[in-house]
């Protein structure tokens, strides 16, 4: 008994919360496609009502705002603190003395959660709080900076937030790749004549394809998902200029109090992670299966 015991409880322990999480995610997909494809509002219901609350949804101006917006933010976002990550990996990875110390400033933000994030930026751009009347206290009067309150750059003040806490991610991953390549090759380099730059940009760049990869991956599934800064710093504001897909679907689902249009949302926030996630997911799979035919 003891022996059959010993050989099952770990099965149990790990398949059992593992199938129990299954359940829930596929259970709770499907039931939410279920609900946009009916007319639901404040309470569900379940007659079908065809792509209605799809139709509702990429009609309203906020959608067509939103996704012009996380195309945007992603751009923003994830290639500036992509290359910035890899720029500091390239810098820490010289060996220097206070590595360590310059390692934990990088990846300190990671430990502070979005909505912190988020209030502590809206007081930074905050006109009568922070920068501007800070640098207007030092006797420049004339100095403005009231991106978060003009239309027109306030999503750039949740792209630089949003760069603060995720360069350091990037960069953690990048200094991991750089870590993991063969010493020999930057000795071939050099007796070979190449300077830095060209070592980096013909042999590290070309191996560490993969970590690159996923970073971008990881960030553009950071960026889709954007709920925390948004909110804690604009609300979607001024207006609707700063509104992201996840916001879009907390509108409809809790302020407008329309369920089918709020789930037809999520859906559609559901499918623009797909796009991300699946081709990663081939690219994987097709690595995988080339390495194991060059053994």
């Amino acid at each position: 008994m003891r022996a059959r015991l010993g050989r099952y409880l770990p099965l149990v322990i790990i398949w059992l919360p593992l199938l129990i999480n299954a359940a829930h995610v596929v259970g709770f997909t499907a039931w939410t496609t279920w609900l946009s494809f009916t007319p639901s509002d404040l309470l569900p219901e379940y007659s079908w009502a065809g792509v209605r609350s799809y139709r509702a949804v990429l009609r309203t101006p906020s959608t067509e705002i939103a996704y012009i917006n996380l195309l945007l933010y992603s751009v923003g976002f994830v290639g500036v603190s992509t290359v910035a990550g890899f720029v500091l990996a390239v810098l820490i990875d010289q060996r220097i003395r206070i590595e360590n110390l310059l390692r934990t400033i990088y990846l300190y933000p990671l430990a502070v959660s979005f909505v912190v994030t988020g209030a502590v930026w809206s007081w930074l751009f905050n006109p009568g709080l922070g920068i501007e009347k800070f640098v207007r206290g030092l006797g420049w009067s004339s100095f403005h900076f009231d991106w978060i309150a003009n239309r027109d750059y306030a999503l750039w003040t949740i792209v630089i937030a949003a760069i603060w806490r995720g360069v350091g991610f990037a960069m953690a991953l990048f200094l991991a790749g750089l870590r993991s390549i063969d010493p020999d090759l930057h000795k071939a380099a050099q007796i070979d004549g190449a300077g830095p730059w060209r070592y980096y940009l013909r042999i590290v760049l070309p191996g560490m394809a993969p970590v690159a990869i996923s970073v971008l991956v990881i960030q553009l599934q950071y960026a889709i998902k954007t709920f925390d800064l948004v909110r804690a710093m604009t609300g979607g504001g001024p207006g609707i200029s700063t509104t992201l897909p996840a916001l879009v679907v907390y509108d409809f689902m809790f302020q407008r109090a329309q369920l089918g249009r709020g789930t037809a949302s999520a859906v559609l926030l559901l499918l623009s992670l797909l796009v991300v996630l699946v081709p990663y997911y081939a690219y994987a799979h097709w690595r995988a299966r080339k390495d194991k035919a060059h053994g």
